[in-house]
């Protein structure tokens, strides 16, 4: 089912005229583009909307050609409908209320008066092909990214210096970079969540982003050593098998109309099995990906419904290690998306379960 003939049957179930977007990554899913100006704003500069047979787009004059011209890639420009208002005159908001009036009924994705609200994310589940072969694409050059800036990393750079370098070669690449972590050897056993301090990086540090490109996010985690503790080379394995059964039990969990918190149960087991019960209450173990960092994060007894094909970034952590890479997950294949051919892998085997990954080792740099 595309894209339209998902937004036509929630009109017709909901009873509605037309559905609006103006979040910048449902905006992006709808039209393969961007409509950011502002990055500290929750909305984007325009909205886009459809009726069941028109798109358009509404946005102020100092937009509107940009818009057309630039970010609608995925629209046929033929049969699309541009509302342009002036803009002294108006918000965004408030364009799309005047413009829908008082007589249809909609939905919007922002709370806005007269309007339903609605939820995209069921609407961005699963991904199109095209959206796929676009994360193919992402997901390659956000892990060339960092691994390139890993590979010339040393134990007396902070991790600021890391992270600025983790921007710049993401941004050459037309990539940005919501989420950048980087934890050395002292804050990636005090802390799950690494933001970037002026810590030199010591023994070893962990290297986490969680990248965009036209609304869709990749996310992944390298580790690298100069030194390391005798225990991290165990802990990463340990976290490469929780996270390949994770992988393992959402294609499982796809094919048998399971819930996330089906994978959650097996992730979880997994924890146990490789001797680290109860790690997971320390982190959030990740969920589907796509056209948000998560689409969903995974909780004991979640029942959303786990689709495919669709994309999945489990990152499970062990203190002081973790394991994560964005992977496409399909009826019959599970696809490593953030991967390269220029990191040393080794192969991990899910915890009950048939299925085998290479996963990242610890690129030593003092070898």
């Amino acid at each position: 089912m595309d894209k339209r003939e998902r937004l036509e049957a929630y009109l017709e179930s909901h009873d509605l005229d037309s559905v609006w977007f103006v979040r910048p990554n449902s905006f992006a899913w709808l039209t393969g583009g961007n409509n950011v100006v502002d990055r500290e704003g929750d909305i984007g500069v325009a909205a886009v909307g459809y009726d069941g047979t028109n798109v358009t787009i509404v946005a102020n004059n100092i937009e509107t050609d940009r818009i057309v011209n630039e970010e609608i890639p995925d629209l046929d420009t033929d049969g699309l409908v541009v509302e342009s208002f002036p803009w002294h005159a108006s918000s965004l908001d408030e364009a799309v209320a005047e413009y829908v009036g008082d007589d249809e009924q909609a939905a919007i994705d922002i709370d806005l008066s007269g309007f339903e609200r609605v939820d995209p994310t069921p609407l961005r589940q699963p991904l199109t092909d095209r959206d796929q072969k676009r994360y193919r694409d992402l997901s390659r050059q956000t892990a060339a990214a960092v691994e390139a800036v890993c590979r010339e990393l040393q134990s007396e750079d902070t991790e600021h210096e890391v992270a600025s370098a983790l921007r710049v070669a993401l941004s050459a690449r037309d990539i940005e970079a919501p989420v950048v972590l980087v934890g050395g050897a002292t804050r990636a056993q005090q802390y799950r969540h690494y933001t970037p301090t002026d810590a030199e990086l010591g023994e070893y540090a962990l290297v986490s982003v969680t990248a965009e490109r036209a609304g869709l996010h990749a996310s992944c985690t390298r580790t690298v050593a100069f030194d390391p503790p005798a225990w991290l080379e165990e802990r990463h394995e340990a976290t490469a098998r929780v996270e390949t059964t994770a992988l393992a039990a959402t294609q499982e969990a796809a094919n048998t109309s399971g819930t996330a918190g089906d994978v959650f149960a097996a992730l979880q087991d997994a924890y146990d099995a490789v001797g680290y019960d109860g790690e997971w209450e320390h982190h959030h173990q990740g969920g589907a990906a796509g056209f948000a960092g998560r689409e969903w994060i995974a909780t004991p007894d979640h029942d959303t419904p786990v689709e495919a094909p669709m994309a999945y970034a489990w990152n499970p952590t062990v203190q002081g290690a973790k394991s994560e890479d964005t992977a496409l997950v399909t009826a019959d294949d599970v696809e490593v998306l953030t991967a390269t051919d220029r990191w040393p892998t080794t192969t991990v085997s899910a915890v009950n379960r048939d299925l085998e990954l290479e996963r990242p080792v610890i690129l030593d740099l003092e070898e």
